[in-house]
């Protein structure tokens, strides 16, 4: 008596359909926030910015802004470059210790921490890309500029330089 032939399963082909839908529906769900809003595509205004160095130079930048809520949460994350004398200014409404840090942003970035006054508080340079690890104002402060890495060290900037914008008098 013959042997009946085994039937192929499909599970296999059904499993590889399911895992790809599950792949798919992943990355789509990553690149939206809870709210349903794209992580990347919130608008930001721009402003002119000086940082009066404590040698007498002045250093002149063009920023976004970064002031609600939401605008913070995403700062720079998901860019892929940012123009030279450009950076993105962080307003906390209030003085606070601050802490930043680096998640799905590929920018190395230099941060300057600022008080209500303008004055640098606290600089941090090199932020590493990716890195999960808190960057920490170390005193209260009411802003943070986030400028390429390198830029502290270029223009020679110190704790003590003075920022000046429209948000910072």
């Amino acid at each position: 008596m013959g042997r009946a032939i085994p039937r192929p399963s499909a599970f296999p082909a059904r499993a590889l359909i399911v895992m790809a839908l599950l792949v798919s529906l992943a990355m789509l769900l990553a690149l939206f926030r809870p709210d349903g809003v794209r992580a990347d595509t919130l608008a930001f205004s721009t402003a002119p910015l000086v940082i009066h160095a404590q040698d007498g130079r002045t250093h002149n930048f063009t920023v976004e802004l970064a002031l609600d809520e939401d605008q913070r949460a995403q700062g720079l994350m998901f860019r892929r470059a940012m123009a030279p004398e450009h950076g993105m200014l962080f307003d906390f409404g209030e003085v606070r210790r601050v802490m930043m840090w680096m998640k799905n942003t590929t920018l190395p970035l230099d941060m300057l921490f600022i008080g209500r006054n303008g004055r640098v508080e606290t600089i941090r340079e090199n932020a590493v890309p990716q890195s999960e690890a808190i960057i920490d104002s170390g005193k209260p402060v009411a802003f943070v500029l986030e400028l390429n890495a390198g830029t502290v060290s270029r223009l020679g900037l110190k704790p003590g330089d003075r920022v000046e914008t429209a948000r910072i008098r």
